[in-house]
């Protein structure tokens, strides 16, 4: 059961309150050319992300955020809406990429998907979760994907809780 603590409106999960293919929406952030602009000139000082005019001759024909700006909301979003879980959200790696170009007036919103749940067998309290997340835009389309192994504490065990991390299986979705 998941803690009376509260992220985002949501209860607060452990390692053991996840299960393989449990899904989560977050809010939503709406891009403006400022913010793209603003985000490129500090991180990413590119054309086609600080131009209007010089953008329309690259190959994203127009105004487009960083994939690493898109990369920053989406954690943002996770954060405070999308993935409530117990202790923060730990990166251990994970795989990203960007399908598409957000644009200015883009509404961005995050769906997520646990795929693997792994409890560790040398550190009883924490396990390794991974989770696919897919970031669109207002048009339902995937602008990028993010696949992301996560540490993930558990519950702390009480007396009589005879389970084991160290026998617990990895479980993962099918396909």
């Amino acid at each position: 059961m998941a803690d009376a603590d509260k992220r985002g409106g949501a209860a607060i999960l452990y390692l053991d309150d996840l299960d393989v293919g449990q899904r989560f929406s977050s809010g939503s952030h709406v891009l403006d050319a400022a913010q793209i602009k603003g985000f490129a000139r500090e991180f990413d000082p590119q054309p086609f992300h600080l131009d209007d005019e010089a953008a329309k001759a690259t190959l994203f024909g127009g105004l487009a955020a960083s994939g690493w700006h898109t990369a920053a909301v989406t954690m943002r979003l996770l954060v405070q809406s999308g993935l409530p879980i117990a202790g923060g959200i730990i990166g251990s790696g994970g795989e990203l990429s960007w399908l598409k170009p957000a644009r200015p007036g883009d509404t961005l919103t995050v769906q997520s998907e646990i795929v693997e749940i792994t409890p560790s067998r040398s550190r009883p309290d924490r396990g390794s979760v991974r989770v696919r997340s897919e970031t669109r835009n207002q048009h339902g389309e995937v602008v990028q994907t993010f696949t992301a192994r996560l540490v993930v504490p558990r519950r702390a065990a009480s007396p009589s809780d005879n389970s084991s991390a160290e026998s617990a299986p990895a479980r993962s979705a099918k396909g």
